[in-house]
């Protein structure tokens, strides 16, 4: 019976994906070397316009770090035709929202208006990029904003820095080995000029690629956008560094002690490859398989039968060069740090010594298969994914084909990859430990 039951969910979710509506898309390029990405769905009457940047923290100079995060605020403040502080008032006063992220690898502004304001976001969007105002007080004004959120987010927050000291010990000479928050003292030091300068070199339309989806009419729209950006002056060609890593062979310890918190946690990280290749995705697989849920393989023998840790986590973050495969856990009781790598390596020695089961494997397939529908079910989302996938994998249509390369994934690839990048004398084991209170 429960067999059948198990069956019957497998073909559930193999119908959601043969149903899950291929998302048609149109791109081309303008004069000035924007890329432009059309999605036309008129099931409800709003639209995103988003632009995705390529410039993240790794294209910062080592001593000016925070760089690309800091542009995410500080080109809200205003432009030649928007008076500093109105942008937020002028969205939600039109019936939008809006709002900015930056990653090691790219920048990403979007808004979502109801259709009829299409027009609006897409002069917003080219305000941002031809008419930006950087001067003193703006940019005294957003040093504030990053000061205070990178003391309350990083800083003064439980566990807040575990990312920095993995980034600082799996990366030698790779960027990717300081935080996209960047050096507050960089910013301190930072002149008005090193901000112009910066937005010269990476705020420019080929460095681009805008993105249109939802509720609109595709002519129409194609005028807007030549109009609004197509006078937009093209940037001179970018030159980026290339950086390469030698490969971990000995175990790298590292500790590191947090004011913040009272339980310790060890960390194990594994430097990865860059996200386009096959085995990122296999990675992908292998951390939902270890810790995604509650019947997950090290969550279910750490937290619920051997009561060993309060909570176990992992996760594969892929890049644009390289990735990092990252393995946590809280201890309970008396258990050690020490014990609880011991317990994260007898199941990945189980993962390059044996094949998972049919049945989990055919669990793993159902949740990507459902996760990828989920991820396709709003043009919020949808904008988001075709920029990406054009920018960093340089595949826009991978937003109709990256479940086939999951589901292409076999038992046996995952066995290949858990033995290829899984080794202890490969991995960064970083011991987070309480500070030690002074004795009386």
């Amino acid at each position: 019976m429960k067999r059948n039951l198990f069956l019957s969910a497998s073909l559930f979710c193999a119908a959601l994906t043969m149903q899950a509506q291929q998302v048609a898309f149109e791109e081309y390029d303008l004069d000035n070397g924007m890329h432009v990405i059309l999605h036309q769905d008129n099931t409800a009457p709003i639209v995103t316009t988003s632009v995705m940047y390529h410039v993240g923290a790794k294209d910062e100079n080592p001593e000016k770090t925070g760089f690309a995060h800091f542009f995410e605020h500080l080109l809200f403040e205003g432009t030649k035709n928007i008076e500093r502080g109105k942008w937020f008032e002028i969205v939600s006063s039109n019936g939008g929202t809006n709002n900015a992220n930056t990653t090691q690898d790219r920048t990403y502004y979007y808004e979502v208006f109801p259709s009829n304001k299409l027009e609006l976001g897409l002069w917003l969007e080219s305000e941002r990029l031809m008419h930006p105002v950087i001067n003193q007080i703006g940019v005294d004004t957003q040093k504030e904003v990053v000061q205070e959120e990178k003391r309350m987010r990083v800083d003064n927050s439980p566990y807040g820095k575990f990312r920095e000291q993995i980034g600082i010990n799996l990366f030698k000479n790779h960027p990717y080995k300081w935080q996209t928050i960047g050096s507050l003292e960089h910013l301190a030091n930072a002149t008005l000029e090193d901000f112009k300068d910066f937005n010269k070199i990476y705020y420019v339309p080929n460095n681009a690629v805008l993105v249109v989806a939802g509720d609109f009419e595709v002519a129409s729209t194609k005028k807007m956008i030549q109009d609004y950006f197509g006078p937009i002056p093209r940037g001179k060609e970018i030159k980026r560094n290339k950086y390469t890593e030698e490969p971990i062979t000995k175990t790298i310890k590292a500790t590191y002690n947090d004011p913040n918190i009272q339980i310790p946690a060890i960390f194990t990280a594994y430097r990865t490859p860059a996200n386009t290749e096959k085995d990122a995705y296999v990675l992908d697989m292998i951390s939902t398989y270890l810790t995604s849920g509650k019947s997950s393989k090290l969550y279910k023998s750490l937290v619920d039968d051997k009561k060993m840790a309060l909570q176990v986590f992992a996760f594969n973050n892929s890049q644009e060069d390289y990735g990092s495969y990252i393995i946590g856990a809280l201890p309970l009781g008396k258990t050690s740090l020490n014990d609880l790598i011991v317990e994260f390596d007898k199941e990945i020695a189980k993962l390059q010594t044996e094949l998972i089961s049919e049945k989990d494997y055919q669990k793993l397939q159902n949740k990507f298969e459902n996760n990828f529908v989920n991820s396709n079910s709003g043009v919020e989302g949808i904008a988001n994914s075709l920029a990406r996938n054009y920018m960093l994998y340089g595949n826009t249509n991978l937003i109709n084909t990256e479940i086939e390369i999951y589901k292409a994934i076999t038992r046996e690839d995952i066995k290949t990859v858990a033995n290829k990048y899984l080794k202890p004398n490969q991995r960064v084991e970083l011991e987070y430990l309480p500070v030690a209170k002074p004795e009386n």
